[in-house]
């Protein structure tokens, strides 16, 4: 059984209850009947949670001083000005409060222009590299306006077990589940002591845990293409009222083959159609397959590029050095000895790629046995070692991570 008609302006899962707003954006819980929060997951929503579990790797990565000079110009029919604060873009106090618990002290050049954007309810192509703020750029103004306007009429989710449905407010689509699971995480920053509930969903997982964690209540939905069509073939997911679409490294997606994926979910479902929702795209580059999306998904966009468009990053200095197969690992050894072992750490991280799995797990074993604390990471590990890897690697206990590309 799948869900009838809006009969409640409540978020999912509620019953005849109202969301009271504030002129800050602060939210307030107003049962219009039982004085019960019927809410899955909203139970005990005032107790805090653990600040440094949830807020220790905060913008860890981002160098704000280098991204100052970096260029950006934004085109299209009455583009907003951009901001040069946060306090400029007037946000309610709950994603105030969370952007100062992030520790951001001032918005990157994406986020000085791509926020008011999104805020003026434009649609938005923003060419941006990855690393340059951009999943703070959109979450930040799309949970705004959540907080501000509540959620309007919605469905009331029926029955219980496999037959439950939600439909999100928002959906983010991102290439990969390391992705998705990063943006997951900074929804949870930007959500936290709100009525808002993210979720993720992802392939190479438990379908089974992320449908339970689905049934929990869903108002911020982010996924991979692939995960997010069988959820909704299996009944799990509508987006009917979806309001908001970010496609995050779309060029990536198309390169992974998932255009069939995404044209299913945003133009043959029940989404709403383009000008009745908010759609964003961001791309490191902007090919022709790119530009027909943008043209097929986005209403009277505004284009934004930040930097060179199809560039590499400008903070990164690139060198290469020939070297024989067999004398790779101590070239590696001399490089790691030059940038000297005891100054690793989360602030001192090094990436190395190689070729093959094996590969990667040989040379994780290499290091170790020379005394270097590394992890590894590659497609035959499960999700759970491979999200441990990440974690180890981005608090710098194990400041050497080895990965396929």
């Amino acid at each position: 059984m799948t869900a009838g008609p809006p009969t409640t302006a409540g978020w999912p899962g509620t019953k005849t209850s109202s969301l009271a707003m504030d002129v800050a954006g602060m939210t307030r819980w107003t049962p219009a009947l039982t004085g019960v929060n019927h809410c899955p997951g909203m139970r005990g929503w005032r107790r805090k949670l653990p600040l440094f579990e949830l807020f220790e790797q905060a913008h860890r990565g981002i160098n704000f001083d280098k991204y100052e000079d970096i260029p950006v110009e934004a085109t299209g029919e009455s583009a907003p000005e951009n901001i040069e604060d946060f306090s400029d873009a007037h946000l309610g106090e709950i994603i105030s409060n969370n952007i100062k618990l992030c520790n951001y002290t001032k918005p990157t050049p994406v986020q000085k222009y791509a926020i008011p954007i999104i805020l003026a309810k434009r649609d938005l192509m923003a060419c941006a590299q990855t690393g340059s703020g951009k999943t703070a750029a959109f979450l930040v103004p799309i949970l705004n306006q959540i907080y501000e306007k509540g959620p309007g009429n919605m469905p009331m989710p029926k029955g219980g077990g496999r037959s439950r449905k939600q439909y999100p407010l928002s959906l983010v689509l991102a290439p990969t589940r390391e992705l998705a699971s990063q943006i997951y995480d900074e929804a949870r920053k930007f959500s936290y002591r709100s009525h808002v509930r993210p979720c993720v969903v992802y392939g190479g997982a438990d379908v089974g845990g992320q449908m339970r964690d689905l049934d929990k209540g869903c108002h911020l939905l982010v996924a991979t293409p692939g995960r997010l069509v069988d959820m909704m073939e299996r009944g799990k997911v509508g987006l009917d009222y979806c309001k908001f679409l970010v496609l995050d490294e779309a060029d990536r997606m198309l390169d992974m083959g998932f255009e069939p994926q995404i044209r299913r979910i945003v133009e043959q479902d029940t989404m709403l159609p383009r000008g009745e929702r908010q759609t964003m795209m961001f791309s490191a580059t902007f090919p022709k397959e790119i530009q027909m999306l943008a043209r097929d998904f986005l209403e009277n966009y505004i284009f934004l590029a930040v930097g060179r468009v199809g560039s590499t990053s400008e903070n990164i200095t690139q060198k290469v050095v020939w070297v024989e197969e067999n004398d790779k690992r101590s070239f590696l050894l001399d490089l790691l000895n030059a940038a000297d072992v005891n100054t690793l750490g989360p602030e001192s991280l090094t990436l190395v790629f190689v070729e093959t799995k094996k590969g990667a797990d040989a040379l994780e074993d290499f290091l170790y046995r020379e005394g270097y604390p590394a992890t590894s990471i590659h497609g035959d590990r499960n999700q759970r070692d491979r999200e441990l890897a990440l974690h180890t690697f981005r608090s710098g206990k194990c400041p050497i991570l080895v990965a396929t590309a």
